[in-house]
């Protein structure tokens, strides 16, 4: 992210909060609300638009000559405002779990992993080798936040038809406070690997972030 992503202050601040409430705004209604020229406005507009937080966009005009052009927010400027998604996960967890009990719980992770697993099976679909699958896995867990790729094991001699054990390493983990609170999670997640990645396959757990790693690391195995 920019310096003026990481830096927002003054005007900037304030363009950002009021286009928050306002579906677009052109450079001059926001000059005559903060007291500004023109000329400054569109300076700070300019500075968010090369942050990729705000983005032009045009309005039909009403009579000659061309429309104003109009500003709002960027969906990267989402950032920028409180998110609780992650502390509302916890209540939630805390709440079943007090609620309904452990089993309850439990269950909601199974059905969880069941529509996942949908899911990632639909999106393998086509590949066929070890290799397309895994690689296939991290496209769709990246995808996720989970900043996942495929890293060939060092020393390890491919098979006769080509397949060679590798690791689906995540350097994230968009779900760690909820994971926190619910180890089911991680242990659905590895179950879940072993279901899509098919028969014939080992899917072994080498780093764990719950358990002191840096990150979460699978190890990808041909029987």
């Amino acid at each position: 992210m920019s310096e003026v992503a990481t830096d927002l202050s003054g005007a900037k601040r304030r363009i950002i909060e009021r286009l928050k409430r306002l579906d677009t705004a052109t450079a001059p209604e926001l000059a005559a609300e903060f007291g500004l020229t023109d000329t400054a406005i569109r300076q700070h507009l300019e500075a968010l638009e090369n942050a990729e937080l705000v983005e032009r966009t045009s309005a039909p005009s009403a009579g000659r000559g061309r429309p104003p052009v109009r500003w709002r927010l960027a969906p990267s400027a989402a950032s920028l405002f409180a998110d609780r998604h992650a502390d509302l996960t916890v209540e939630i967890i805390s709440s079943i779990r007090s609620t309904l009990g452990d089993e309850a719980l439990e269950r909601v992770v199974r059905a969880r992993a069941e529509r996942q697993q949908v899911q990632y099976r639909a999106a393998l679909d086509g590949a066929v080798t070890l290799s397309e699958r895994v690689h296939a896995l991290a496209r769709l867990r990246s995808a996720e936040g989970y900043l996942a790729e495929v890293v060939p094991v060092a020393g390890v001699v491919a098979r006769a038809d080509g397949a060679v054990a590798v690791d689906l390493v995540e350097h994230h983990c968009p779900i760690r406070d909820a994971a926190d609170h619910c180890a089911g999670l991680c242990s659905a997640e590895l179950d879940l690997f072993r279901n899509v990645l098919g028969p014939g396959v080992h899917v072994d757990r080498e780093q764990h972030l719950l358990d002191g790693g840096h990150r979460c690391a699978y190890r990808v195995t041909p029987a």
